[in-house]
């Protein structure tokens, strides 16, 4: 009777060892190969080598590597992970609120269904910013010219007319009084190259990310007038504090190959949750300003079919399909 128990004691640790070590291998990711669908400089860019860098330092993830591939809106970058799905199981594509805008729009065939969804990781308010000798010297100097001539405001991005970076300045304008169908938008390819045409004074105003300005803000290398947050943040002005009635936060998360494994997708989650814990991520974040925004496989799932369905209603609204 003895020896019974002893044995089913024995089963049972034996059971309870091996579900930690399945456990244990199931969250294990050895390495990760971040497809950014964007030039440097950008915010894909940032987030992908943020989130690597943390990722690495943290010891979560012991290789990763980074790969740029611009063109399409990002849809050359989607074609790649598709088509190269059987060889590119440790790949995965950052990417943001435009996947939905530019899917919409037709700019490439696919959507977020054609990929297996990862996770999101965080959030990341609009700015609109100027040169710190720039003729407008706050939102008010701005919004003046535009009412005189919208013409006459040059606004950048780094993305393609009607994207993300277009949509919300037009929110802006909007929100203020102004037709968002006049806004005078000056497409770049990726960020880097449009905060450099506005540095050059091709362009009066820059629409990006508060994270990909954030540093140069606070080192006087430019100037942020307003951000899209309900409150201020760091000493800027969020729009509504100026008046103008307007809120818009991009998420930005990750996308592995078609029909990745379950096992892998769970990897990753586990990995990606462990990392906000970490110290080398809180470096990260608070650099670039970000908010954390995690959402799981199944959650993110469920709100990029929302958002869907509430962007779709508002590029109509505006004119943008």
């Amino acid at each position: 009777m003895k020896i019974s128990k002893v044995c089913k004691n024995v089963a049972l640790a034996s059971c309870l060892v091996a579900g930690l070590v399945t456990s244990s291998v199931a969250s294990k990711v050895e390495s990760i190969h971040f497809l950014i669908p964007g030039g440097a400089g950008g915010g894909w860019d940032g987030t992908a080598r943020g989130v690597g860098e943390a990722l690495k330092k943290s010891g979560l993830v012991k290789k990763t590597s980074f790969e740029n591939m611009s063109g399409g809106g990002s849809g050359k970058a989607i074609a790649y992970i598709i088509e190269t799905a059987s060889k590119s199981k440790n790949t995965i594509l950052v990417n943001s609120t435009p996947i939905v805008i530019r899917s919409l729009q037709g700019v490439f065939p696919q959507s977020f269904r054609d990929l297996s969804l990862v996770a999101s990781v965080i959030a990341d308010y609009q700015v609109l910013v100027v040169r710190p000798d720039s003729k407008y010297k706050n939102w008010n100097d701005i919004l003046k010219a535009f009412k005189k001539d919208p013409r006459s405001v040059k606004i950048a991005g780094g993305s393609s007319r009607g994207s993300m970076d277009h949509l919300v300045a037009a929110q802006i304008f909007q929100a203020a009084g102004g037709d968002p169908k006049t806004v005078r938008y000056v497409p770049y390819d990726a960020g880097g190259k449009a905060l450099a045409g506005m540095l050059t004074g091709e362009v009066d105003v820059l629409s990006t990310g508060f994270g990909e300005v954030l540093d140069k803000h606070k080192k006087g290398q430019v100037r942020i007038i307003g951000v899209t947050s309900k409150k201020s943040i760091e000493g800027i002005p969020s729009f509504k504090s100026m008046g103008t009635d307007v809120f818009f936060a991009n998420w930005r998360g990750f996308f592995g190959t078609p029909n990745l494994s379950k096992k892998r997708i769970a990897a990753l989650n586990v990995v990606l949750k462990k990392m906000y814990d970490t110290p080398e991520w809180e470096v990260v974040r608070a650099r670039n300003g970000w908010t954390n925004l995690y959402q799981s496989s199944s959650e993110f799932k469920t709100f990029l079919e929302d958002q869907e369905k509430t962007i779709g209603g508002l590029m109509k609204d505006l004119g943008f399909l």
